[in-house]
């Protein structure tokens, strides 16, 4: 736990002190003397590390990335409110106003994120410019990925990585897997990175043997045999080890309930503060323009394959071929305001009417065409995965440059792979990193809006 280059041990119970010093000292100042304060620092002193156990609170590493920690920041935060709220629910006789609780919640969150990430950023200017916090690492195997992770290793300092050596088992300098572990021994080696593809089985059962007989960290690198590239989820039945090909964030209970709380709430605002008062004078505009129904709905595949009715302003002349064709540039059937609410996108607002009855997501896998779906579900592969969650009035895919007309077999191959990245690492902090980014692409103007 307190082994040579590996300082979590000692980081995770300062981060623990620290996080409840700040709810402790803030709540004593917040709620003043007649606060029962002892039983909030029991109630919370409990509380906060079970809760925060479960939540993956404190499992920051070298690696994680930015997004992540925000995710979790996001995450905890909702636990704290849920925590304080309770405690103040069971003493309701206290006169604390929600204000007050709020304002002191903000600021508790406040103070944790600045010293979650100033000791992030800080580990990393320790291990870049004086050489602390580094663990020695090997490498065995040699071929195309094994040498991306050694570029990895030399070209990122921050992450605190030093590269002794990386061992050939093949080549006509190879070794055996018995000199690999004597150097491993000689200089102190701390994680050992290993190549499955470079490996035999013999050679595997040792070199596993022989991690956990000396505390050394074994970690293997995928071959390029597709499965073990896949974010594979390792579970028991009984005692009978099990992978599943992929954990989907959006399958958990409590995410799921993030994420449907995140669409009500945005729903609702556009619908109440944007829609309540555009409808009606770009319905006038579209009924002058043209004759038809100033709503367009067209069937698409949504949630677990199902159909339903997609709702966007109606921006083309009404015409029997709207359910089959998709839109090309320069397209005759699109009328002078439809030019102009497809090139800002505000032709996709009533979609947040579908996100509100449960059949899309603000965030997701833009829905297509039914005569698309099957097109490309017999053409594209992975094309079905798509549909494990619900359908997005935005995605990845489009922030991503793979928006709109689908102009060669790369392009819908590429949106499926941004896809399936999504539901695959999705998190909060990634869904708002997608609605501001699709804001400022849509004031900005894209070229591949028509």
């Amino acid at each position: 736990m307190f082994k040579s280059g590996r300082y979590s041990g000692w980081l995770r119970p300062i981060s623990y002190g620290i996080d409840l010093f700040f709810i402790h000292f803030f709540a004593f100042e917040f709620f003043g003397t007649p606060f029962p304060y002892f039983n909030y620092i029991v109630f919370l002193t409990v509380a906060w590390p079970l809760l925060s156990l479960r939540s993956g609170f404190y499992e920051i590493y070298r690696f994680t990335h930015l997004a992540k920690i925000m995710s979790l920041i996001g995450r905890q935060g909702v636990i704290f409110v849920l925590i304080v709220f309770s405690f103040f629910g069971f003493y309701n006789e206290l006169s604390t106003s929600a204000s007050s609780i709020f304002k002191y919640i903000l600021l508790v969150m406040g103070c944790i994120t600045i010293v979650k990430l100033g000791v992030f950023f800080l580990l990393k200017k320790y291990r870049l410019h004086l050489g602390g916090n580094v663990r020695k690492v090997v490498i065995i195997g040699l071929n195309q990925k094994t040498d991306l992770l050694r570029k990895f290793f030399t070209t990122n300092p921050v992450y605190g990585y030093k590269l002794y050596k990386t061992f050939d088992l093949k080549g006509p300098d190879k070794v055996s897997i018995e000199e690999c572990m004597d150097y491993i021994l000689e200089e102190e080696i701390d994680e050992v990175y290993s190549s499955v593809a470079e490996i035999g089985n013999k050679d595997l059962i040792k070199l596993i043997d022989f991690v956990d007989n000396n505390l050394k960290i074994l970690k293997f690198l995928p071959d390029n045999k597709e499965i073990y590239s896949k974010k594979l989820d390792f579970t028991y039945y009984g005692v009978l080890p099990i992978l599943s090909l992929r954990k989907i964030p959006m399958d958990e209970p409590f995410n799921k309930f993030i994420k449907r709380s995140f669409d009500i709430v945005l729903s609702l605002l556009v619908i109440i503060g944007l829609l309540s008062w555009l409808t009606p004078l770009l319905g006038l505009w579209i009924k002058l323009e043209s004759k038809g129904p100033v709503f367009f709905k067209q069937k698409r595949n949504g949630l677990d394959y199902k159909e339903f009715y997609c709702y966007k302003f109606r921006s083309m002349k009404p015409n029997p071929m709207a359910h089959l064709h998709q839109i090309k540039k320069g397209d005759e059937r699109v009328t002078k305001v439809g030019r102009i609410i497809r090139k800002t996108s505000i032709d996709e607002l009533p979609q947040f009417i579908n996100v509100l009855k449960g059949e899309m997501s603000v965030v997701g896998p833009r829905p297509h065409m039914v005569s698309h779906t099957h097109m490309y579900a017999e053409r594209i592969d992975k094309f079905m995965v798509r549909h494990f969650i619900k359908p997005g009035i935005t995605g990845l895919a489009q922030i991503s440059g793979f928006r709109g007309e689908v102009e060669s077999e790369s392009h819908i191959i590429n949106r499926v792979k941004y896809d399936i990245f999504y539901l695959e690492n999705w998190s909060l902090f990634l869904d708002l990193k997608i609605v501001f980014q699709t804001i400022f692409n849509a004031l900005r103007g894209e070229d591949k809006a028509y």
